[in-house]
């Protein structure tokens, strides 16, 4: 019944994303500070926001708007970690989901879990 629930699940993925976790930092050819990155997952994914109202916060003189949705993966991604990033590449429904990029916050652990559902934010200011 388990393995039912998460195929269900997973047939509601119709997104794509790239998970990735930053690994250091180096410098390009103009002396920039670049982070460099791991890959973890790049698959199906599914996007939910459970309120359109962003939080504010202030972070030393700048005014930002912080965005909370839910990510959900398939249940064998494993390993993410709070501040890991994942990017949207592709969404079968709606166009202003690809190229977004949220930080991942909240981990959800359940015994019966039929997706891994990630907490994540987005700066939207």
């Amino acid at each position: 019944m388990l393995a039912q629930g998460r195929a269900a699940a997973e047939r509601l993925m119709a997104d794509q994303c790239l998970i990735r976790r930053a690994t250091g930092e180096g410098s390009d050819d103009d002396g920039n500070v670049v982070k460099t990155y791991e890959d973890l997952y790049a698959g199906k994914c599914r996007v939910q926001q459970t309120s359109a109202q962003a939080a504010q916060e202030d972070v030393g003189e700048d005014f930002q708007l912080m965005l909370r949705l839910e990510v959900h993966l398939p249940m064998s991604v494993t390993g993410l970690e709070a501040g890991d990033e994942v990017t949207i590449t592709a969404s079968a429904h709606d166009p202003d989901l690809p190229g977004r990029t949220f930080l991942v916050r909240d981990l959800f652990h359940k015994t019966h879990a039929t997706a891994r559902r990630v907490g994540v934010t987005e700066r939207t200011s």
